[in-house]
C-alpha cells in the first residue's frame, strides 16, 4: 500500500480538467507529443506543455525523445488512474 505523502503526489498531479482530458487522450492515443494533444484538445501549447509536464513530474506519464518531438505514454500508475476514473464514472 502506498503511503499517504505518496497517494497525495498522483492525486494532485491529476486534479485538473486538462490534465485529466491529457490522459484519457494519451489513454486512446498513446505517442502523442504535444503539439499534437494541443491539436485534439483545442488548447494553448504552453498550457497544454505545461501540464504534461506535471503528469510527468507526478509519474502519471512517461515521455520519449524521438528525434526533435516528444512523445507521451501513460505509466503504469497512469493506467491505474485512467481504471479508476472509468470505475468512478
Amino acid at each position: 500500500m502506498k503511503k499517504p505523502k505518496q497517494l497525495e503526489r498522483y492525486f494532485k498531479g491529476v486534479a485538473n480538467h486538462w490534465r485529466i482530458s491529457i490522459l484519457l487522450l494519451i489513454d486512446k492515443n498513446p505517442g502523442l507529443s504535444v503539439e499534437e494533444i494541443t491539436d485534439e484538445l483545442n488548447g494553448n501549447f504552453k498550457n497544454i506543455s505545461q501540464h504534461t509536464r506535471i503528469l510527468v513530474r507526478a509519474g502519471l506519464l512517461n515521455k520519449k525523445y524521438q528525434g526533435r518531438n516528444v512523445i507521451h505514454f501513460l505509466s503504469p500508475y497512469g493506467k491505474k488512474f485512467i481504471e479508476f476514473i472509468k470505475n468512478f464514472e
